[in-house]
């Protein structure tokens, strides 16, 4: 009986753990790579500029986009008079809130500009419409910055921006001199370099930014199994 016993146990143990009476789990290639997403990692300085131009593009972007909406829809409902209010980053309540949680300030700036206080000295080189680089740097171990070129590629605003007596006209015109009385910004064309987009980041942002960006990029681009 007792050279039995072992063999008996040994049994027991087999038929207990038969192939179909174990529990597989259905997602463990997600578990995997939630548990790698998970883990601390270290942000480089390098990472951190990376995230800068990533948190930078996301951010134009949106402006972009936002600011050619909204003036579509004030110029079809009242024209110029209507749009030039809107014409401003500062207006913005979907870009807003996206600086918001990037903790970013987003700024317009022109050499030619309609409102005197976006004005700055830009070189050549800043207003390339084919230069598509975009300049980032950390001024302090807390402070990133971003810039990239803004390109008129809208036709619609060569009605505020286009050629006096071509594009804008003198009723609209008049009205721009009266709202902008230094204003610069006309006598411009498609696929020209108006100004510069840039923004200010605080650190915090942007390392929150890298850890959402690099987990998507793991899950679209770096299964585990």
């Amino acid at each position: 009986m007792r050279l039995l016993l072992p063999a008996t146990l040994l049994l027991l143990a087999t038929a207990a753990c038969r192939p179909d009476q174990v529990e597989h789990l259905s997602n463990t290639k997600e578990l995997a790579v939630e548990a790698e997403n998970q883990q601390v990692k270290r942000i480089m300085p390098a990472d951190l500029l990376r995230a800068t131009r990533w948190a930078g593009d996301s951010l134009t972007r949106t402006a972009d986009r936002e600011l050619r909406q909204v003036l579509a829809q004030k110029l079809a409902a009242g024209g110029v008079a209507a749009a030039l209010p809107y014409c401003n980053p500062d207006s913005l309540p979907i870009t807003d809130s996206l600086a918001q949680v990037l903790q970013a300030k987003l700024t317009w700036y022109s050499a030619r500009p309609r409102n005197p206080a976006h004005r700055a000295a830009l070189a050549a080189a800043e207003v390339n419409s084919a230069d598509t680089t975009r300049r980032v740097a950390r001024p302090s171990s807390e402070v990133f910055t971003y810039q990239r070129v803004v390109v008129l590629q809208d036709a619609l605003c060569l009605r505020c921006h286009g050629a006096p007596g071509q594009d804008i006209t003198p009723a609209d015109l008049a009205l721009i001199k009266q709202r902008y009385p230094q204003d610069q910004a006309t006598g411009y064309q498609l696929g020209q370099g108006m100004g510069v987009w840039r923004a200010t980041l605080q650190r915090p942002g942007v390392a929150e930014f890298w850890t959402m960006k690099t987990r998507k990029i793991m899950k679209k681009r770096k299964p585990l199994f």
